[in-house]
């Protein structure tokens, strides 16, 4: 079933690609209404809109896919439930598509909802009572948003009609329209976990690594990212501002707590939030381009980066602590190498694919921006990207290995794992030239003073510095003073973000839900609801039985009854 579905995905994905470049190239846009109901007056339509943008999207989602599903064959191949596994993954991907293929509020929410209960059913696939939290943070993180979106769908019935895009821009100073744009970008924030539904991110790891590679690259927290790139026209100075405040924070934020994080998926997942940050704040200053063009790029060395870390998991017997690997170099080379080669793209190193985004995009944040603070928070942030990557590198390729002395660890251990890694890996080299020649058609030119220019480089090794500091001398100063190490907790737990969620809000909601259920459902509506009925039938039925059981006796009274009263009528 993963061939049968790896086939199909890959070939949906070279047409989809072919197709949006053919597009780009020739500024054709096509927009189709799909009717499904045509009962009198009733019309029930679905609008679907290509044009580049979304047909690029939907061809790297489904590349991406194609690779997961054989790399499932690999990583879960002895699963009881595979075939469900996979059905499930297929449904995702679907939802997703919906999602990306639609104008319509409507069938956009159809793809939303679908994602937030396919991932809440992913992510408690290992059914344990880690999953079953990580799951219900998930989802009711994700039902904000969601609660979101159906209010900008009341509100869209103002503007007669809920294909956004034809007057959005037309309506944009429009008040009712403000507050439809507030609506959407409250439901991208929860979905793209930016800060404060930060703490979902890393929770949602307990699913099992395919699919965090699939969330975490192209589908479920890029979906808030994609339809802030659509609506982004119609947004005003204020509401970029305020956006950009949020993404940067989030960005700072993510960068930090990974340098003080061991859990390997959670590292990754915290890059990710990083990298989403990154991509919102250039949204915001106005490279929507740039934007979508390192959201494909990103997709790519993402899902590479978790597949990598998916092989030394399944290595070393679903231990995900770093400190416990080392010296990976020596007997897991190909996977170290794919490992680093999606670090070094993540980190921006020249001529990787993730260079040619995140250049374009720093030097677009430089000319644009004028505040000194929000400069240095967005170049303090670039740093701390290279700071974890070289932190986790010197963790796995050099550090000292502390598993057990008895192992068995290979790259030849699972070799269908390694053929879908190396179907991403020339993907994560080539394609941000190829498609920076594609995407960005008329060339930027961007003029800098020497110092701007020269500073990336100064805050990358900046950052790698960082990195080495945070793996010698803050380790012993975790291990002797308690004010560092009480430092690192609160780096760690993501700046108390679950436990705010979780211990601040939730208690207040659950003693709500147990008053309303003691005095509502147990109480009033209890009496004169379904207990005060069944005492109503119940002693009507005791009077019938009554009369039942006399029916003789009754019968000669009445017949008795009605000779007196003919009597003392006559």
């Amino acid at each position: 079933m993963c061939n049968v579905n790896f086939w199909l995905f890959l070939l949906f994905s070279i047409l989809s690609n072919m197709v949006g470049v053919y597009m780009l190239y020739l500024d054709i846009k096509l927009y189709l209404e799909i009717s499904f109901i045509n009962l009198n007056t009733l019309d029930i339509v679905y609008v679907v809109y290509l044009d580049w943008i979304s047909l690029l999207f939907m061809g790297f989602v489904l590349l991406i896919s194609s690779m997961i599903f054989k790399y499932t064959g690999g990583y879960m191949g002895d699963d009881f439930n595979l075939k469900r596994f996979v059905m499930l993954v297929s449904l995702f991907v679907f939802s997703m598509m919906l999602m990306i293929l639609s104008l319509n509020f409507i069938t956009i929410l159809l793809g939303w909802d679908m994602l937030g209960l396919v991932s809440y059913i992913l992510v408690i696939y290992y059914q344990n009572v880690k999953s079953f939290n990580a799951g219900m943070l998930t989802a009711l993180s994700n039902r904000v948003g969601d609660a979101a979106l159906l209010m900008s769908i009341a509100l869209s019935s103002t503007f007669s009609g809920w294909n956004f895009m034809f007057y959005i821009e037309i309506y944009k100073d429009n008040f009712m329209m403000k507050m439809l744009l507030l609506f959407i970008i409250l439901a991208a924030l929860t979905k793209s976990a930016q800060i404060p539904f930060s703490s979902w991110l890393p929770a949602a790891m307990a699913a099992p690594t395919p699919v965090s590679s699939l969330v975490h690259s192209s589908t479920l927290v890029t979906a808030g990212v994609y339809l802030l790139i659509r609506v982004f026209p119609a947004f005003s100075d204020i509401m970029c501002k305020s956006l950009l405040i949020i993404s940067l924070i989030t960005m700072f934020m993510a960068g930090i707590c990974a340098n003080f994080e061991y859990d390997l998926k959670k590292i990754i997942a915290l890059s990710t939030l990083s990298q989403l940050g990154m991509m919102i704040t250039i949204l915001c200053v106005g490279g929507r381009d740039l934007a979508f063009f390192h959201l494909l790029i990103h997709a790519l060395f993402k899902a590479l980066l978790f597949m990598c870390a998916g092989a030394i998991i399944h290595n070393f017997s679903n231990c995900q602590d770093i400190r416990y690997m080392g010296s990976l170099i020596s007997f897991m080379p190909f996977t170290c190498i794919c490992l680093n080669i999606s670090n070094f793209a993540l980190c921006g190193l020249p001529f990787m694919s993730g260079f040619y985004s995140k250049d374009l995009m720093v030097e677009m944040f430089s000319l644009n921006i004028t505040n000194i603070f929000i400069y240095l928070m967005f170049y303090i942030s670039i740093g701390l990207t290279v700071s974890y990557s070289i932190r986790l590198s010197y963790y796995i390729f050099f550090g000292d290995s502390n598993f057990n002395s008895l192992n068995f660890i290979s790259d030849n251990n699972n070799l269908i794992m390694l053929k879908s890694m190396l179907g991403l890996i020339f993907f994560v080299i080539f394609m941000g030239s190829l498609m920076s020649w594609m995407i960005l058609l008329t060339p930027y030119f961007i003029l800098l003073p020497f110092s701007m220019k020269i500073l990336t480089l100064m805050v990358i090794f900046m950052g790698g510095w960082l990195g080495y500091l945070f793996n010698n001398i803050l380790y012993f100063y975790n291990s002797k003073i308690f004010k560092f190490y009480s430092m690192s907790m609160f780096m760690g737990q993501m700046w108390n973000l679950p436990m705010i969620s979780l211990y601040t809000i939730s208690p207040m909601f659950l003693y709500l839900g147990k008053f309303y259920y003691k005095n509502g459902d147990q109480g009033w509506l209890e009496y004169y609801g379904s207990k005060g009925m069944f005492n109503i039938l119940k002693n009507m039925i005791y009077s019938f039985q009554l009369l039942s059981y006399n029916h003789l006796k009754l019968l000669i009274f009445l017949n008795f009854f009605s000779l007196m009263i003919l009597l003392l009528v006559i």
